[in-house]
């Protein structure tokens, strides 16, 4: 029987294809596509009720623009129309030593409604008169209603005193016109209007009024040669109430 051939000596050492490790998996709690049926029932609670309070709010804006445009094909507002009338200025004195302006003014100013379906609520009247940019009086005005088509007519009165900060050119403007007898005068009015639509009546919107007038004084029957023009005021929203 033949002998087996002699095995090389091993010194214990691996001479075959290298061993891949294995790699080792982890479990982290929370990160799995698992949930808590708690915490999903509530998601899913939270995400309809938003979309539902989404839904609701799209639909009233959809609702109030219909009706608005609704209103306005049928109603049509006209802004309110303002104008005044005549001016009459008594006396309008400059102090030489301190600036003091001494003034009597009265206004005589209409307010219409151009509306034929819309009456017009007047309130917190706030008329003011000013000189080369510087306020120098406020007449509060009583608050009133106009209907369909109608006019009011007003004539506040301003008369008192007033320091007046003047440099070399708004005195060399009054020294002016103080020689022609005729006067740049401002007259700005802020108020609140509502309007009356059938049974119901509007929010409060702010609006104003302003008049560049040029005013003749007349004093002791004297009369500037001179007469006050009419003048038509500029309108302007300029906030909801």
């Amino acid at each position: 029987m033949p002998s087996r051939p002699a095995q090389p000596h091993l010194n214990g050492a691996f001479y075959g294809p290298p061993v891949q490790p294995k790699n080792k998996s982890y479990h982290h709690p929370g990160r799995g596509s698992t949930c808590n049926p708690i915490t999903c029932c509530c998601s899913c609670i939270c995400n309809c009720i938003i979309q539902l309070i989404c839904q609701i709010l799209i639909t009233i804006a959809i609702f109030a623009a219909i009706i608005g445009l609704i209103f306005w094909f049928i109603f049509r507002p006209n802004a309110p129309k303002f104008h005044v009338d005549n001016a009459t200025l008594t006396q309008f004195t400059m102090s030489s030593t301190n600036n003091t302006l001494n003034y009597n003014l009265v206004v005589n100013m209409t307010f219409r409604n151009p509306n034929r379906r819309l009456g017009i609520y007047y309130d917190n009247i706030e008329a003011t008169t000013m000189y080369s940019g510087q306020r120098f009086s406020t007449q509060e005005v009583d608050g009133f209603y106009l209907g369909h088509k109608k006019e009011k007519y007003i004539g506040p009165v301003f008369k008192g005193e007033q320091v007046m900060v003047f440099d070399g050119g708004d005195r060399s403007k009054y020294e002016l016109e103080k020689s022609d007898d005729v006067y740049k005068i401002d007259l700005k009015l802020k108020l609140k209007i509502s309007y009356k639509v059938l049974w119901m009546k509007t929010p409060k919107f702010k609006a104003k009024y302003e008049c560049d007038l040029k005013v003749p004084l007349s004093y002791k029957g004297k009369v500037s040669y001179v007469k006050f023009e009419g003048t038509n005021c500029n309108f302007d929203w300029w906030g909801r109430s």
